[in-house]
């Protein structure tokens, strides 16, 4: 069993501010910083450090040699990556004093998925094989319908939301992964327990992850016509940065998940490891080693 994570790469601008910057405002950063991230290579990282086996897939424009480095230094195997024109996608991220993040995405190289390129790096897989996706990539719909075909388990987490999904059929997934901003976006509900509904009442096979920023997360999992629902509550800690928790949350869930841990195990330990990544500054740096956080092997 591995895992394709095909997904975006940026490099990340990063600028600590008083607070974030409002309409005509001209506001001076206390400091700026170059990073890498995007929430794929972010997850991909995540699912890396937390032990799972993982290939990236993505375009890598100008200016992105620093994002395919990166993964390979964190054992991320980075064969399938796909040269291609135009500058790489970034992003420009204000960071406030309580940790707090605003970001502007800019696509670039990760809108250029070639319709052959996207048959070619899923062909490689197999039967039982997982796929993650978010929503920083175009082409979508049909590298869905691909591992679809192939018979993958696929998850995504639709990130950045937009009328774009609206085109994925989310009928071919296994595990749709959410925070509350986008829970309600695609449900107008806000309430877990409300959002779940909508979603299984759409989609009967579809499992759900909600995450809930301070209040944890919960999740519901369909196999075999049986639903398991669990909770995990949030690991409390000072915040400094919190742009990459969410991406952190996600690998390290995805990485218990395909390795056969309980549901419920799965939520415990990515719920530590975003815990973790806020408390340090930066995206895909700021995500802690699984041996950071289970020195004993756990």
């Amino acid at each position: 069993m591995r895992i394709l994570n095909f997904g975006s790469l940026n490099v990340d601008y990063v600028y600590e501010v008083d607070h974030f910057v409002r309409p005509g405002e001209t506001l001076a950063a206390a400091s700026r910083s170059v990073k890498a991230g995007g929430k794929g290579l972010n997850q991909s990282v995540a699912l890396a450090r937390a032990g799972a086996e993982v290939w990236h897939a993505g375009c890598l424009g100008e200016g992105g040699e620093m994002l395919k480095d990166l993964l390979e230094e964190n054992g991320v195997n980075t064969e399938l990556l796909l040269p291609v024109d135009g500058m790489q996608g970034h992003t420009v991220i204000q960071v406030d004093r309580t940790g707090e993040n605003s970001i502007l995405l800019f696509g670039g190289s990760n809108r250029r998925v070639p319709e052959d390129y996207a048959r070619r790096a899923v062909s490689g897989f197999e039967r039982g094989d997982w796929l993650v996706l978010q929503n920083e990539i175009n082409n979508l719909p049909l590298i869905v319908r691909l591992a679809h075909e192939r018979g993958m388990h696929i998850a995504l987490n639709p990130s950045p939301y937009d009328g774009s999904l609206a085109e994925t059929d989310f009928s071919l997934l296994e595990w749709l992964m959410v925070n509350e901003i986008e829970a309600e976006q695609i449900t107008g509900e806000k309430e877990p327990e409300k959002v779940w509904e909508k979603i299984h009442g759409r989609y009967p096979e579809l499992s759900l992850l909600l995450t809930l920023g301070s209040r944890g997360s919960v999740a519901w999992r369909v196999r075999g016509g049986e639903t398991e629902s669990a909770r995990a509550e949030a690991v409390r800690v000072r915040a400094v940065d919190t742009t990459a928790a969410g991406d952190t949350y996600t690998g390290y869930f995805l990485a218990g998940l395909t390795g056969g841990k309980p549901l419920r195990e799965c939520m415990r330990e990515a719920s530590g490891a975003a815990a973790a990544a806020v408390t340090r500054p930066g995206a895909a740096e700021s995500i802690p080693w699984r041996r950071e956080l289970f020195p004993e092997g756990d």
